[in-house]
């Protein structure tokens, strides 16, 4: 299969939307990273999904929809707290996780009783999920377990040969996936942080949970409610580690971790902040520190670069875990296998 990529105007959407309806798969930018998008209301394509990605059965995907009209015959109830949340936040960097209507299939759902809903604030995924006339479903465009990718081309070294079409509309804006916040309680829990913070949600609702798997690893047999929470995610080939605490500590501390790692032969690099000075060793900038959102839309590209440049070793800054800080440090965790050392 030949993929093209196709920058974002009409006649590229109305050919990715002509692919989505024959159930195929196409690259769709958002607002938070790239999706592979295929009809959710179609099973067949829905599983191809899975294929394309080498992604595990078990792992929920999301629903993308234009509109608040299109959200009612997916579920079979919308909670007055998810109301609230979809006139805060919508269109933007949130999924609701609501319970599923019959349409929704196991293989969208993952056998779970519930569904996650997003309406995107990207202009060309809401304008193919129009053209397409379905719901999509589209987790991100990566290969299972590699980082999230934030531009088109990210998604073609992934997916070149195994979709036909991605639609290229640049950079993405938030840079890491959408808040997946779980509404079908009676308070809600925040099961993957992302651009719509635990903050913002309690400034709606007056209060809401971080789910405890947020910095840490699913136990043997725990139910997935998300996606992002079970399996290993948005992992380099590099030996991941994160380092943590006052600033000078983790500075000679990541800069003793490189030296001793690059005698013994590894090649290292830090991915670490514009304020905080390594020397002349190897280094990835996340950003200033005072700015956790430009460490959250450099995160991924960083990871990626890594493989690239075949470094070995990641030594990571922790980003203080309030607002977007703590999606940046749950997906930076699990890319590190939660190896986080104190110091």
């Amino acid at each position: 299969m030949k993929t093209v990529v196709k920058p974002v105007d009409a006649q590229a959407i109305a050919e990715a939307a002509q692919i989505i309806r024959a159930g195929g798969l196409v690259g769709m930018p958002t607002e938070t990273v790239y999706g592979l998008g295929a009809d959710a209301l179609n099973p067949q394509a829905v599983r191809s999904i899975f294929a394309a990605k080498d992604r595990p059965a078990d792992n929920p995907l999301i629903v993308h929809v234009s509109s608040l009209e299109e959200i009612a015959p997916l579920v079979r109830e919308i909670p007055e707290a998810a109301t609230l949340l979809m006139e805060a936040f919508w269109p933007g960097p949130m999924t609701l996780i609501l319970p599923k209507a019959d349409c929704v299939s196991d293989a969208v759902s993952a056998g779970l009783d519930t569904v996650g809903i997003r309406m995107p604030a990207s202009d060309a995924a809401r304008a193919l999920i129009r053209a397409a006339g379905t719901p999509i479903a589209a987790p991100s465009a990566n290969r299972s377990g590699k980082p999230s990718p934030t531009t088109a081309q990210h998604v073609f070294e992934d997916m070149d040969g195994r979709i036909p079409m991605i639609l290229d509309d640049g950079e993405c804006e938030v840079g890491v996936e959408s808040s997946v916040i779980d509404a079908t309680g009676e308070t809600p829990i925040i099961l993957r942080p992302g651009g719509i913070t635990p903050e913002m949600v309690k400034a709606v609702l007056g209060s809401c949970e971080v789910d405890e798997h947020v910095m840490s690893p699913l136990k043997e047999g725990e139910l997935v409610r998300s996606p992002g929470m079970k399996h290993k995610h948005y992992s380099p080939e590099a030996k991941t580690v994160i380092y943590e605490g006052g600033a000078q500590q983790v500075i000679e501390a990541i800069a003793a971790h490189y030296d001793e790692a690059e005698r013994m032969g590894e090649k290292p690099c830090i991915l670490g902040f514009d304020e905080h000075d390594f020397g002349t060793r190897n280094k990835l900038s996340l950003g200033s520190e005072k700015e956790p959102r430009e460490a959250a839309k450099r995160l991924f590209a960083a990871l990626r670069e890594l493989d690239e440049r075949g470094e070995t070793l990641a030594l990571c800054e922790a980003v203080e875990p309030t607002g977007i800080g703590l999606a940046v440090m749950n997906r930076m965790g699990r890319a590190a296998g939660f190896d986080l050392r104190r110091v």
